[in-house]
């Protein structure tokens, strides 16, 4: 769901550097963040499939796991053809036993209309975190990462990410780690388009902070 256009997004992206002359580098060194710019392709039962099965894996062996079960449901990832299959089928692509566990839930929430999807465009981040984390196996970066980057929602800040938080580090020149709860009040400052800042602290890990 794009929200903001890439003029809006320019506009966001000069504040925050504006606010913390720390992100001035790697934001001229990298793309423009096209969180809620770019609309997502893929629906929301499909985005929760591969938020789930992404967690806590390494990105290629989450892409490696994911495509198996795509090819098992025939070409396409959707409550009817991921119910259509056996445990073992899941669990011999390389699926936990926990995130079949948490698959099979959500496909039995969405096929007896639990979740309310077609609501999520006027729901708050409260109210569709509330929804979803009530389904076993999905946690609070499930729908955090779903927030951002499928509905496109600026206002998160996903302290309890690593990767966010090694991020923050690099860019300040920190000696030592920094806690989530510490971060959290730091990013009060960005009220409004945290989500954006995540993404450049994403974006920093990647990076040689020499070249900024």
């Amino acid at each position: 769901m794009a929200v903001l256009s890439e003029d809006e997004m320019r506009k966001i992206v000069k504040r925050i550097a504006r606010t913390d002359p720390a992100f001035s580098g790697i934001i001229k060194a990298s793309p423009l963040c096209d969180i809620g710019v770019k609309r997502s392709g893929r629906g929301h039962y499909q985005t929760l499939v591969q938020s789930i099965l992404s967690q806590q894996l390494a990105t290629k062996a989450a892409a490696t796991i994911s495509e198996r079960v795509r090819l098992l449901c025939g070409g396409k990832i959707t409550p009817e053809t991921i119910s259509a299959l056996q445990i073992d089928q899941l669990r011999a692509a390389g699926v936990s036993g926990a995130k079949t566990r948490a698959i099979l839930e959500l496909t039995d929430a969405t096929i007896n209309k639990d979740l309310h999807f077609s609501k999520y465009p006027k729901m708050s981040n409260t109210e569709i975190a509330e929804e979803l984390t009530a389904l076993w196996g999905v946690g609070r970066w499930t729908v955090e990462m779903f927030l951002m980057f499928h509905l496109g929602r600026l206002d998160l800040w996903p302290v309890g990410d690593l990767g966010v938080r090694r991020g923050w580090e690099k860019l300040h020149h920190l000696p030592e780690q920094i806690k989530p709860e510490e971060l959290d009040l730091l990013g009060n400052q960005f009220k409004g388009y945290q989500s954006i800042v995540a993404w450049y602290c994403w974006r920093a890990l990647e990076g040689d902070i020499s070249t900024w």
